[in-house]
């Protein structure tokens, strides 16, 4: 007989794993539709809410390492989304830049978060207990980090 702790149904790995692998098929038809991958659509969450970063910052939010995220930004570039430059204060920084084309898809994806969101309200997941949950992610985010 298995003991309880290598039960698969008593692994909380395995539900966070689950339930993002999920939540990012919600996503899949959304983001491709407008030729974007999810992690794509992160680095434009991202560069929305602050123009004009360098590699090393996009990277730290988006809690990746910058080998990981450049290549992504590679992509991005050739797609026309993001332009990449040195930095003018330091020349081994890379800064990158929204386009027009990437500040339009804005628009273009103004109903992705309320689609998503929809998608996961249940009857554990709320509105009202949406923040808390928030929080709880958050709490097990900064101790993995």
């Amino acid at each position: 007989m298995i003991e309880e702790k290598f039960k698969l149904e008593n692994q909380l790995c395995f539900r966070l794993y689950t339930a993002s692998r999920l939540i990012t098929q919600v996503y899949h038809p959304l983001l491709s539709e407008h030729g974007l991958t999810y992690p794509q659509y992160l680095v434009l969450l991202v560069l929305w809410e602050k123009d004009e970063q360098p590699v090393n910052d996009i990277a730290k939010r988006l809690v990746l390492e910058t080998n990981t995220v450049t290549p992504l930004l590679k992509r991005m570039e050739a797609e026309g989304i993001v332009t990449r430059s040195q930095g003018k204060k330091d020349a081994r920084q890379t800064i990158v830049k929204l386009t027009k084309k990437g500040r339009d898809l804005q628009k273009k994806l103004t109903d992705v978060p309320e689609t998503v969101g929809s998608a996961v309200i249940c009857e554990s997941v709320t509105p009202e207990t949406v923040p808390g949950l928030f929080c709880m992610l958050d709490d097990i985010i900064k101790q993995l980090n």
